[in-house]
Order: C-alpha cells, then structure tokens, then sequence
C-alpha cells in the first residue's frame, strides 16, 4: 500500500498543473512545483519521508546557487568600472608642466585637444602632504589647492606647440567667480575640464573657464586669467 501511495506522489509531483514557483527578481523558474493530489501517510513508510528530504534538499541547494537577486550572475564591483584612459602619463605631464613635488597637483590627463581643451585628474590621497595640517580630524583639500590644481590643467593646454609655443612658465593674472561647491576628501579623484575661452598671443595671456568634480557632482568652478612667460 505504501509503496502505491509514494508512486502516486511522485508522479504527482512531475506532472503537476500548478504553476511554478517564481524566485524574486524574475531569474528563473524553480525547479520544482508542489501539489499533493494524493493523501498519505508519511508514518507509514520511511520511504516517502526519505524521498521529500531528498526533494527538499535539491530545493534548497537550487535556491541558494540561483540566489534571490541574481548576484551569482552580476559582475563583482571590482570589475565593473573601466579605468581612466591615458592621454598624457606623469612623465609626460612632467615634461610640460615645471611643477615638482610637492606641488604637482595633476596625475594624468585623460583628454586633450590642442588649443581647447584639457581634462585632467588629481588623486586625492591621505599622504598627500597637506592633510596633516587641513584638518587633523577632517582631511579636506583645500580649495585654494583646487584652483591650483585647475589652473596646472589650463597650463597643458597654454604650454603646448600648437597654442603658441612651449614656454617654461606661467603665471596667475586673475581669478574671477569661484565658487567651491563640495568638499574633496581623502579617497576622492578630482576631475577637472579646462577650457580655452580667449587667447592674446602677442601679449600671451589668456582667459579660461574651469570645473572640477568629483563622482560627475561640481566641487569647483572658476574663471582664469593667466599669462605666459619665460622667467
């Protein structure tokens, strides 16, 4: 009798209508799907609590390698963002720029067109040498670094060939609508676009305009005057 009522279950089980059960997140059906058509009694035949153990378990070890929000099948965070791209490396920046240690607020640029534009990046680190003193408890960097930074930025555009001639400084002349809109902290990667707005090349100054940002939010934003010379 027992093993006519555990043949009846199972076909039961294989040939159920009821639909299958989803798991959240749409990743799948399960593989299984219960309706019991037939009463039984599991005291009477350790068979059938054998056989719904076994059921169970193949539940189980299905649910925990489909998970219930797919992230068996997303990509781990330490491969889902791309690097920067490289258009100019330290050595090259250091070619151009005469900044040294520890004033040298540009890591990389990423892109650049001759006599527009520049986009460079400072990463914003807790060795750098100014968060000892600006702040002990709160490492902040301080904007008028920033506005350094950005300003050595505009000067891989001005120092180039084809803007002019390569000369080995320039100066500030002025700065003009500033505003600080974020603090940069330690851990954060300051991105900053420099524009070419007007350019005099007989007097060899010229007028840009800046952002800097940090996660695609303005932390910085200004206006730059800034003369070319060779002293």
């Amino acid at each position: 009798m027992a093993s006519t009522v555990f043949s009846q279950s199972l076909f039961s089980l294989q040939n159920s209508s009821t639909p299958p059960i989803s798991k959240k997140g749409n990743c799948g059906p399960s593989p299984f799907s219960l309706s019991i058509k037939q009463p039984f009694s599991v005291s009477k035949s350790n068979q059938l609590s054998t056989a719904f153990r076994k059921i169970r378990r193949s539940f189980v070890v299905s649910s925990t390698s489909t998970g219930d929000d797919c992230s068996s099948a997303e990509t781990p965070i330490e491969l889902k963002y791309p690097a920067f791209p490289t258009v100019m490396d330290i050595n090259q920046i250091r070619e151009i720029l005469p900044h040294r240690f520890p004033f040298l607020l540009v890591d990389r640029v990423i892109e650049y067109t001759p006599g527009v534009s520049a986009v460079g990046i400072k990463n914003v680190t807790i060795n750098d040498n100014f968060f000892p003193g600006h702040f002990p408890e709160r490492p902040i960097m301080p904007g008028v670094l920033m506005v350094e930074a950005m300003a050595q930025v505009g000067g891989l555009v001005m120092l180039q060939p084809e803007v002019g001639g390569s000369r080995a400084n320039f100066f500030f002349a002025g700065v003009d609508k500033v505003r600080f809109r974020k603090p940069v902290i330690a851990g954060d990667t300051l991105v900053m676009r420099m524009n070419l707005v007007k350019l005099q090349k007989r007097f060899g100054i010229a007028k840009m305009e800046g952002k800097a940002y940090v996660g695609g939010e303005v932390v910085c934003e200004g206006e730059f005057l800034m003369a070319m010379g060779s002293n």
